[in-house]
C-alpha cells in the first residue's frame, strides 16, 4: 500500500484513501453510515477512547465522503453493488482542535496495521493514503492573496443544511452553504472568529448555479432504537450540484472571510451529517 502523510503544525487535515475489493457485495445506496460505522470501528481497535471521541463531539470532529466511484445494480432493494477491478475514493477531513490523536488513529488502523475497511457484506482493502495538512491561519492567508475571486463549489454528496429545526434548505444558497460554514469555522477556530451577517452575504455574494448538474436526495444518515426494540431509519434531505459564487461591491474583508470558508469547506464539509458522508465538496477558487 502507498502512503503519504504531509508533516505540519496544522489543526486542519485532510485524507484521501483509495479502496478496492476483492469480491462483490452490496453497500447501501446512502452509503455514508455504513462507511462512518466501519471507520468507527476501525477507530475503535486502535484506540477506543479517540473512537467515543469521534462519535460524541459536537463540533463533527470527523467528515466523510463516503464511496466515490462507479456502482452496479445490487441485489437488494436501496442498495448498490462495489465491483472487483474497481478503484473507489474515500475523502476524510479532521477539524477538531484535538484531531492529533483521531490522525494518529486512523493511520494506526489504516497503514501501520493495514486494516481492511469492513462494512457489512464485504470488505475494501486500503491501496493508498495520503494526508494534507494546514491551519486555520494558513487558510486565512492564502484566501488574502487572491485578488477578485470566483469561487466554484461541487457539492459531491447530497448537502443537508438545517435552516429552520430539521427542515432543511434544497438548493445552494449563499446565506446557508457560507453560514453553515461560517458555524463550523467559529466552533473549531473561536480565537478567529469570522463576523459575516447573512444580511452582508445576500448584498456580496452572486449564486451562479450549473442547473444541469443540480439534483435532490434523501439519505440515510442514522440509526435509533424504537420503543418495540427495533430501529428506525433516519433521513435528511438535500442537494448536490454545482455553484459558482461571485463578489458584487464586497470589500477586501468580506472577500476574504467568503474565500477562507469556500477552502474550508473541504476539510469540513457542509451541512449536517458530514461524518456520515454528507456534503463533502470540492472546492476551486479561480482568481480573476
Amino acid at each position: 500500500m502507498e502512503s503519504t502523510i504531509q508533516e505540519s503544525e496544522g489543526k486542519l487535515r485532510r485524507i484521501e484513501l483509495t479502496l478496492r475489493a476483492d469480491q462483490r457485495f452490496d453497500v447501501p445506496q446512502s452509503d455514508g453510515y455504513s462507511v462512518y460505522s466501519a471507520l468507527l470501528a476501525l477507530l475503535q481497535s486502535a484506540n477506543d477512547e479517540v473512537s467515543q471521541h469521534v462519535h460524541d463531539s459536537e463540533i463533527g470532529s470527523l467528515h466523510t465522503s463516503g464511496l466515490r466511484g462507479p456502482f452496479g445494480d445490487g441485489d437488494r432493494s436501496h442498495h448498490k453493488r462495489v465491483l472487483t477491478d474497481t478503484e473507489y475514493t474515500l475523502s476524510l477531513g479532521i477539524t477538531d482542535p484535538d484531531d492529533e490523536a483521531i490522525f494518529e488513529a486512523l493511520v494506526s488502523a489504516l497503514v501501520l496495521a493495514d486494516e481492511p475497511l469492513e462494512l457489512t457484506h464485504g470488505q475494501l482493502r486500503i491501496e493508498s493514503f495520503e494526508s494534507e495538512n494546514t491551519s486555520h491561519e494558513a487558510l486565512l492567508t492564502e484566501a488574502d492573496d487572491l485578488d477578485d475571486p470566483t469561487i466554484e463549489m461541487t457539492f459531491r454528496t447530497a448537502t443537508c443544511i438545517e435552516e429552520a429545526g430539521s427542515v432543511t434548505t434544497m438548493f445552494p444558497t449563499r446565506g446557508a452553504v457560507f453560514g453553515s460554514l461560517l458555524g463550523k469555522w467559529n466552533n473549531t477556530a473561536p480565537e478567529l472568529e469570522l463576523d459575516v451577517s447573512r444580511e452582508t452575504l445576500a448584498e456580496s455574494v452572486i449564486e451562479k448555479p450549473d442547473a444541469r448538474s443540480y439534483d435532490t436526495h434523501s439519505v440515510l444518515v442514522n440509526r435509533v432504537d424504537d420503543p418495540d426494540g427495533g430501529t428506525q431509519p433516519i433521513f435528511r434531505q438535500g442537494f448536490s450540484g454545482t455553484c459558482a459564487y461571485a463578489f458584487k461591491d464586497a470589500n477586501d474583508s468580506v472577500v476574504n472571510a467568503v474565500t477562507t470558508l469556500a477552502l474550508f469547506a473541504e476539510y469540513s464539509g457542509v451541512g449536517s451529517a458530514v461524518a456520515r458522508g454528507c456534503g463533502n465538496v470540492n472546492v476551486e477558487v479561480i482568481n480573476e
